[in-house]
Formats: structure tokens, sequence, C-alpha cells
């Protein structure tokens, strides 16, 4: 199944990596301000300047770590989609094992198979949550059933109206 609302694959890179990046930036910013507030000594404003020097010392790096894993696993997708010459979700489970278990390379064989085996199995996850979504919405969309026959429901044929005829009037 296509996806008409990406990009074609060598902007996709690019749209995936950024779109790590500002994930990264965001939600390590979050986290980073909450572990700076509790980090910090006692006093509001001790507090307030302990999350923004967190804020500032370690978003950006994991903002990059995003990036790095969104451009990577992008690059994989996009490669195995020329390949493959389709794009399903294998594409997504294959890219999510392999990024994950390039990225643990430097940790030895182990650790990159522990890694792909991770990554894997959560693409593998949200693909399927992706799949199940998708069918259970496509529901709604069906054309439904043409309405059967029931003589009951088209009520008393002696009092059908007919050109020609003046409606009857009830009192």
């Amino acid at each position: 199944m296509e996806e008409y609302a990406r990009e074609p694959c060598p902007y996709r890179i690019v749209d995936d990596c950024g779109g790590a990046f500002a994930m990264g930036c965001i939600g390590g910013g979050v986290f980073q301000a909450i572990k700076g507030f509790r980090n910090a000594p006692s006093g509001i404003s001790r507090r307030m300047l302990g999350s923004l020097t967190a804020i500032k010392a370690r978003s950006p790096i994991i903002a990059g770590n995003f990036a790095v894993w969104g451009g990577m696993f992008s690059t994989i997708d996009c490669t195995l989609v020329h390949i493959r010459k389709k794009e399903d979700p294998w594409n997504s489970i294959i890219s999510g094992a392999a990024t994950g278990g390039i990225l643990a390379a430097r940790n030895g064989i182990p650790a990159m198979a522990g890694s792909a085996i991770i990554g894997g199995v959560l693409l593998a996850l949200i693909e399927g949550v992706g799949i199940l979504f998708t069918r259970l919405s496509a529901e709604q969309f069906r054309n439904p059933m043409p309405p059967t026959e029931d003589p009951a429901a088209l009520g008393d044929p002696s009092q059908a109206f007919s050109f020609g005829q003046q409606p009857r009037q009830y009192q």
C-alpha cells in the first residue's frame, strides 16, 4: 500500500531527518527541563536556572541523536524501496532492525544483534498498530448495503400517491 502523503525518496530522507531532529529537540527539552529542575538546589530561581542550563546542555545532543536515527532509517527504507520495487511494512521493519544494528556496531556483535532485534520488534509493533487502525477506520467508509425490499416498510399500497391525484388531507 503506497502512502501518497509522503515525499519521494531523496527528499524523504531530509524530511524524516528534520522531523526526528525536531521531535528530539522538543522531547529532549521537556525531559531535560524536568531533570534539571529536580536536580537543582532549592529555590525557584535556582531551579529554573538549573532547568534552563540542562536544556541548553543536553537537548541539542538528544536532538542530534534522533536526527541520525531518522536519517539512517529513511536512507535504508528508501534503499529497500528501490531494491524491492515496492513499499510495504516489511521495508520499515527491516529498516528499523538494520538501523538499530548499525548504530550499535561500535559496541560489538552481541549489542548489534540485541539492538537490531529491538529495532525490528518496535517497528513491527508500530506497523501492526498502523495496519490495525487503518482496518478499523476503513469500516466507516464502506458503502452501505442497499435497503431490502420489505413490504411492511413500504406501507399500504392503497395509500400510494400517484401523479394527477391530490394528496389526502388528514384531519
